[in-house]
């Protein structure tokens, strides 16, 4: 199935979209059809074998409508901008200057035609009026210079809005009346029933019955025909230039994006379009300037402004080796780096594809407006024509009952409904993305409202997701001995862990042997061959598969390890266990802070952690987190989230990891850390920029907010109808007099649909709550070396001829000795070989320029014996 975005002109409310959307529902091979009314579009999946773009814009103009691919005539026209959201944003500003001038020449048509259809009332109020308009205008005698002078003045109103007339009775030809099938019926009666009465007083007068003429011209409806159609372009200039706001926040990540670049070609500095850039390009940008494309610096240092992309005030200093994001600030110096991500690959681009796609979304509760408006109008049509017919048998007049059909024909717009859900969701997500936090559909703004467990990965979400190494625990080797040797089998993974082994054996300078035959096994561990021999690193459960059991001492240890958080690391050489090393993750600055703030909103937080129990019990506890599940694998996240959601729970699960990706897909609201992985981004519903827990926080509030306001929205449209069209209809007239005229209905009408969008305009103001998080510098841990000292039979096999004493414990020993007669490094080479043939004796470094040799013995050697070894090579024991 393939997804596609398209433009649909001619829409004008919630009927015209349910409309486009049935049609569109019905062809063969199309599925997940959405359409926006507020920003014109259309989204949809449809199978390539059976459906394309070509026949599903047919099916949109057989309903009486225009479509077109969204972007395809951008990209002509702009294509080093980016294409359809910019197209997008330059036909808001047109609507609204098209709206602006039509709502122009109304009123200077309107207002004249008011004064003459009004005077005998001004005059009453005591309002001049020019010299001889008496004599032109008033009396029956000149009842048809009265109607004539109104049926000219509105010509030239009814001619540019001309487009409710259009689009109104062609929907009705088509059979789906819409928004404008009611202004347009309305207002085309009052006109022609304002030339009817032009005829008829033409007869009056012609046949000297000016009694007829002066009746006629008393009940005019010229000017309800000019004030609905302008009260209606009013109300829409209104709400285009309210719809305009709601796209504040894509418009300003549009401009984030600059369109040119300087480029290094063939030694020199040339100015491109930023759309020409390519994958490897050196990209100077000097202070003051945006940052096209992201890349790595690969020259110069500066801070950055990242404020517009993650909400972040303060500046980020960059050197050579760090990723710059598209879209960002250069504050101070000038830099070179390497494009990394060009064209719509870059962060920008995904950014402004995320809102767009967003705000164009459709929640589930915008169905109820949907549902509505499939048979509204036609219900409406059939009040106005029964209220009309039910006025004239109880005996009013002609005039009266046409006076009701036409206010409740003009008052019973749905424009308020159509508009309730999307203006909602796209305050919304724009305010959300300009904090980073991205909502990629209203589907899941809706679902985050009604989360109430949410589980969290512990590494890289409620940790800052480097771990280091704070302990070594070795077993009859030396420490750093056990250090390169995990240092090798973590050299081929990619897991955090793996890291913090690595960069301390890099930052210790050991030499790390080569391994060979490397196989992570999924969820436990490492397996390969160092020095020809089986080894391997993991967890307990790769222990248990390779059937090595914990003795007393090394459960001990690592319980001990587990009481202080950290992760034990068990390192194998040749089936036994050589050491364990305790590697651990600091919490996140703002990670306790959100566990609380979720607890208020009456959420249940739970750690979800491949960790052991106990330690990720540590660190729960630390955060405040009561519920944890431990243990558990990557493969079975996505199985404990389906057993929540299987016990009632609506579940949001927050992950930064490839190994998150299951659960987040299977949650209702899959939450992704900004920082982690494209494949964790790609799988979930939301994405936190800054990845901060806060943000998750932040993200379920606004939620919470919008479906507040949409249901506000829904309420008022609908509470409106429920009050205005029984009002428009004459209910109150017998008891009250009340009745309202086709103008009040049409202004309250516009009013309506204004208040709906300026109620969602009221999101703009959502507080983000978000604790600025400090750039610390990470002052080094002083690793805890402490050798595990266990019985002799878990080193070596035991001989039948061992005495006890060799029993009891495994003796290591460091020591250091002077070794006479070396003049060069073959002399190196020999002594290091001599002593390393010694029983017991492992880890020797010999020093040259010092005269001495350094070694780890594992048994006491007498000194008698090293000169016997320094002899046979040819050297002296000092």
């Amino acid at each position: 199935m393939r997804k596609e975005t398209f433009n649909v002109t001619g829409m004008t409310c919630s009927a015209c979209a349910a409309r486009v959307e049935r049609a569109v529902k019905k062809m063969e091979g199309t599925a997940d059809v959405s359409v926006n009314l507020l920003t014109n579009t259309m989204t949809l999946a449809y199978d390539e074998a059976a459906a394309n773009p070509a026949a599903i814009i047919a099916a949109v103009e057989d309903a009486g409508y225009g479509a077109s691919v969204k972007g395809a005539a951008s990209a002509q026209a702009a294509p080093q901008a980016g294409g359809s959201s910019e197209a997008g944003a330059d036909t808001a500003e047109k609507e609204i200057r098209a709206m602006r001038s039509r709502l122009t020449v109304s009123i200077l048509f309107l207002l004249p035609t008011m004064y003459i259809a009004m005077s005998h009332m001004l005059a009453g109020w005591g309002l001049p009026y020019a010299a001889g308009f008496k004599e032109v205008f008033w009396g029956a005698e000149n009842a048809l210079t009265f109607a004539l002078a109104q049926f000219v003045l509105i010509l030239p109103i009814m001619y540019v809005n001309r487009a409710y007339y259009v689009n109104g009775f062609r929907n009705l030809l088509h059979g789906a009346p819409n928004m404008d099938t009611l202004v347009s019926i309305g207002s085309m009666a009052s006109a022609l029933f304002g030339v009817f009465a032009m005829f008829r007083m033409s007869w009056g007068l012609g046949h000297g019955d000016l009694a007829l003429a002066a009746e006629y011209s008393t009940n005019l409806y010229f000017e309800s025909a000019g004030m609905i159609v302008t009260l209606i372009t009013v109300g829409k200039y209104l709400e285009a230039r309210a719809k305009g706001q709601t796209t504040g926040a894509l418009k300003a990540l549009m401009q984030l994006a600059p369109a040119e670049a300087i480029v290094l070609r063939d030694g020199r500095e040339v100015t491109v379009p930023a759309a020409s850039l390519a994958l490897g390009d050196t990209v100077i940008v000097r202070p003051g300037g945006r940052i096209p494309v992201d890349g790595t610096v690969t020259e110069g240092a500066t801070s950055v402004d990242e404020s517009a992309m993650t909400g972040e005030s303060m500046p980020i200093a960059k050197t050579t080796g760090d990723t710059v994001t598209s879209g960002t600030l250069n504050i101070e110096g000038t830099i070179r780096f390497t494009a990394t991500r060009v064209g719509e690959d870059t962060t920008i681009r995904q950014l402004i594809r995320l809102v767009d796609d967003a705000s164009g979304s459709k929640a589930p509760i915008a169905r109820i407006a949907d549902r509505v408006s499939a048979f509204f109008v036609p219900v409406v049509i059939t009040i106005a024509l029964a209220a009309g017919g039910i006025w004239l048998m109880t005996g009013a007049s002609i005039e009266f009952a046409f006076s009701i059909v036409i206010s409740i024909l003009v008052i019973s717009c749905p424009c308020a409904l159509g508009l309730a859900t999307p203006v909602a969701i796209m305050v919304g997500t724009g305010r959300g993305a300009a904090h980073g936090i991205l909502i990629k559909s209203g589907e899941a703004l809706e679902t985050a409202g009604n989360i109430d467990i949410v589980l969290m990965d512990k590494t890289g979400t409620l940790t800052e997701g480097r771990p280091q190494l704070v302990s070594v625990r070795p077993i009859g080797i030396s420490a750093d001995t056990l250090i390169s040797l995990a240092a090798a089998l973590e050299a081929g993974s990619e897991h955090p862990i793996a890291a913090a082994v690595t960069a301390y054996a890099a930052e210790k300078g050991l030499a790390v042997p080569d391994a060979a035959d490397f196989h992570a096994v999924f969820g436990k561990g490492v397996r390969a061959r160092v020095a020809d021999t089986d080894c391997a690193a993991g967890n307990a459960a790769l222990l248990t598969e390779l059937g090595i059991p914990l003795s007393d001492a090394i459960a001990a240890a690592r319980a001990e390890m587990a009481e202080r958080g950290e992760t034990a690391l068990a390192v194998v050489q040749a089936g036994r266990i050589a050491g364990l090393l305790g590697v651990r993750d600091a919490e996140k600055p703002t990670s306790a802070a959100a566990i609380t703030q979720m607890k208020r909103m009456g959420l249940t937080p739970v750690m979800l952690t491949g960790d052991d129990a106990r330690t990720a019990k540590a660190i729960a506890e630390r955060l405040g987190i009561t519920e944890v599940i431990a243990g558990v694998l990557p493969a079975d996240k996505r199985a404990h989230v389906e057993r929540l959601q299987g016990e009632g729970h609506c579940v949001a699960m927050i992950g930064d990891g490839v190994n998150d990706a299951p659960a987040l897909v299977q949650a209702n609201l899959g939450i992704a850390i900004g920082a982690g992985t494209d494949v964790a981004v790609d799988s979930a519903d939301a994405v936190l920029v800054r990845s901060d827990l806060l943000d998750a926080v932040s993200a379920i509030r606004l939620s919470r907010s919008v479906m507040r306001n949409i249901k506000e929205n829904l309420f008022w449209a609908f509470f409106y109808n429920v009050i205005g069209i029984p009002l428009a209809a004459g209910v109150l007239y017998p008891s009250l007099g009340i009745k309202l005229s086709p103008m009040i209905g049409a202004a309250a009408m516009s009013l309506s649909s204004v208040c709906v969008v300026l109620n969602a305009l009221r999101l703009r103001f959502f507080a983000i709550e978000h604790e600025p998080v400090r750039q610390e510098e990470h002052t080094p841990i002083e690793v805890m070396i402490s050798p595990i000292v266990p019985a002799m039979d878990e080193i070596r096999q035991s001989t039948a001829d061992s005495s006890a004493a060799q029993r009891k414990e495994d003796i290591i020993m460091e020591k250091t000795i002077t070794v006479k007669g070396m003049t060069c490094p073959n002399c190196v080479k020999h002594v290091t070989k001599a002593l390393s043939g010694m029983e017991g004796v492992s880890d020797v470094a010999v020093d040259l320029e010092a005269g001495t040799a350094k070694f780890t013995a594992s048994r006491e050697i007498p000194d008698s014996e090293l000169a016997a070894v320094l002899d046979d090579a040819g050297y002296e024991l000092g």
